[in-house]
């Protein structure tokens, strides 16, 4: 028996990269998927690939009202919610506190911070009503970021060090009724991009870093593929497999906290 058979979840940023292999794990698993999309052609691309397992809203995740239309169009279409996944995010590239500017640093936290703290707040609180009627759970896309210095600059890895707040807060707000959990992935292969007010709006993680740089960091030697980390989200999400684990963030590195990122940053000139 497939692990979510009959239930519904709902993921922001699910048109590529680790939000994509979530929706196609999870409909592989039984459950029909919500998508909370900005990108038109990557919601064309869903439709067209999943067809009636899956309803896509075309929005921004720092929209209130968009969070809002996603939550009721999965009711509708599935009948309840039972799982909201906050995934959406973007990268800073590695922008440094030295290197930015000050004009920089301001714009580009106001737009990071929209994207990957206040969608996740948002899309929290569009999905807490179904979720607490179906006693569902919240699960959020954290990073090893949110865990060591060096995977990003200071935007990003503040952004995921508040997500991880969050998800910790919500877990004691929410209690009995909803679980609320946490993945942190690896790098990994994905199309996550930076933001506009960087200029780093086309420019991919992977432009940025290649998989041997990824593999040679990271002690299980590996280039993870996105697929690798849904089995982590499948299980929080399961209500058979999980009735234990709140507030918990599962920290899928391979292997990197046994010795964090190694790096040694050459000599500041201010």
């Amino acid at each position: 028996m497939s692990w979510l058979a009959g239930e519904s979840c709902l993921i922001t940023g699910g048109g590529s990269g680790l939000g994509r292999a979530l929706v196609a794990r999870f409909i592989a698993e039984g459950a029909r998927v919500g998508v909370l999309e900005r990108s038109a052609e990557k919601a064309a691309a869903l439709r067209a690939d999943f067809g009636a397992a899956v309803t896509v809203v075309e929005g921004d995740v720092a929209d209130p009202a968009a969070n809002a239309q996603a939550v009721a169009a999965t009711v509708e279409a599935f009948g309840q919610l039972d799982c909201f996944i906050g995934n959406a995010a973007i990268w800073d590239h590695g922008a440094s506190l030295v290197d930015t500017s000050m004009e920089g640093l301001a714009k580009g936290f106001d737009e990071l911070f929209a994207i990957n703290v206040k969608g996740c707040l948002l899309g929290a609180k569009a999905a807490a009503p179904a979720l607490l009627a179906s006693r569902g759970s919240i699960i959020y896309t954290l990073s090893n970021s949110a865990f060591y210095p060096g995977g990003g600059g200071p935007l990003y890895t503040a952004s995921k060090h508040a997500v991880l707040g969050l998800m910790r807060e919500l877990a004691y707000e929410l209690a009995p009724k909803v679980r609320v959990n946490a993945v942190g992935p690896s790098g990994m292969a994905s199309d996550l991009r930076g933001p506009a007010a960087l200029g780093q709006q086309d420019r991919a993680i992977m432009d940025s870093r290649s998989p041997e740089a990824i593999r040679a960091i990271l002690p299980l030697q590996v280039f993870p593929d996105p697929a690798d980390f849904t089995g982590p989200f499948v299980l929080l999400a399961s209500r058979a497999n999980n009735q234990t684990l709140s507030g918990v963030a599962i920290n899928a590195d391979c292997g990197l906290g046994i010795r964090g990122i190694r790096h040694v940053a050459g000599g500041l000139s201010l």
